[in-house]
This record gives structure tokens, C-alpha cells and sequence, in this order.
């Protein structure tokens, strides 16, 4: 019976920029990494789907806010001592 050897598949790491003037930079200093095979760039959108769960979680929060259930903060100050109060 002949043995198997199985090959690792390689790690891929995902990363966003919010600056798309990083991108040549950040490719440059990934190809520098003894290991790295390829650096591609893709443009991604943003998946709008919306699963069952997050339905779910939206509908309760819907349902919350129209019972007066929720923490409302008008400005940053009032965010802040809600979040100390904590």
C-alpha cells in the first residue's frame, strides 16, 4: 500500500487599509519576509447580506427601543460617564 504525504496548504493573512496610499508600501515590506510567497491586492466590498442572526438581533434592538429600553447619549461627554458609571 503507498503512503500519503500530505502538503500543507499555505496561510493566507487578510488585511484592510483604510488608506489606499499604503498598499505599494505594504507590498514592498510583505515581499521583504523571508516565507511570503505572493502579495496580491483585491478591492472587496463590504457583504450587505444579512444573515438570520443579525435579523434577529436588529429586530430585538427595534423592539427594545420602541419600549423606551435603551441608553441614549446625546454627546461624547455623556457617552463617557455612562461608560465610567459602568
Amino acid at each position: 500500500m503507498a503512503s500519503v504525504t500530505s502538503i500543507p496548504k499555505p496561510a493566507q493573512i487578510i488585511i484592510t487599509l483604510e488608506d489606499n496610499a499604503l498598499v505599494a508600501d505594504i507590498k514592498r515590506a510583505l515581499k521583504m519576509i523571508r516565507g511570503v510567497a505572493s502579495v496580491r491586492v483585491a478591492k472587496v466590498d463590504d457583504d450587505k447580506t444579512i444573515t438570520p442572526a443579525m435579523r434577529q438581533s436588529i429586530n430585538k434592538a427595534r423592539r427594545e427601543y420602541a419600549k423606551g429600553e435603551t441608553i441614549t447619549c446625546r454627546t461624547p461627554e455623556e457617552m463617557q460617564k455612562y461608560f465610567d458609571s459602568l
